[in-house]
């Protein structure tokens, strides 16, 4: 996976916390989990008008990683980049980048899937159109 600004179609900023610190003075590696699953959830919100609260289908995870380049740390400014590596009919693979503000290497990179299910029943349905077509927006070729 690249890990290059360039490679990446959609950003938000990130305001690191001082909780995000671990011990050793950098963000924790599990906090950057917790970006990646911002991100992805404020593109599928804002683009693709995900209602979280009342969807009938909604995004489970089911796989994630992560491949940390370089430190950051409380209080720098991160952005997240954000892009589909595949999209199937039910699951995308999105892949996600976290850079110090300005900076065009990635500190951290990696990628995050979500499955769609009925909220109900949580059984695998396909993804809604208007998500898909906001997902098709960001997929990488």
């Amino acid at each position: 996976m690249s890990d290059k600004r360039g490679d990446y179609q959609y950003f938000t900023d990130i305001s690191t916390r001082w909780m995000d610190n671990d011990i050793y003075g950098h963000v924790n590696n599990v906090v950057y989990y917790s970006y990646f699953d911002s991100v992805a959830n404020q593109y599928l919100i804002e683009q693709g008008g995900l209602d979280i609260h009342s969807a009938e289908v909604i995004g489970f995870v089911v796989a994630s990683s992560c491949e940390y380049q370089s430190p950051i740390a409380y209080p720098q400014k991160i952005d997240a980049g954000f892009r589909v590596n595949r999209l199937g009919k039910s699951s995308v693979e999105y892949g996600i980048a976290i850079f110090k503000q300005g900076a065009e290497e990635a500190s951290a990179h990696g990628t995050f899937t979500h499955v769609f299910v009925d909220r109900a029943s949580a059984k695998s349905v396909p993804i809604p159109g208007s998500i898909r077509r906001a997902l098709e927006q960001v997929l990488v070729g």
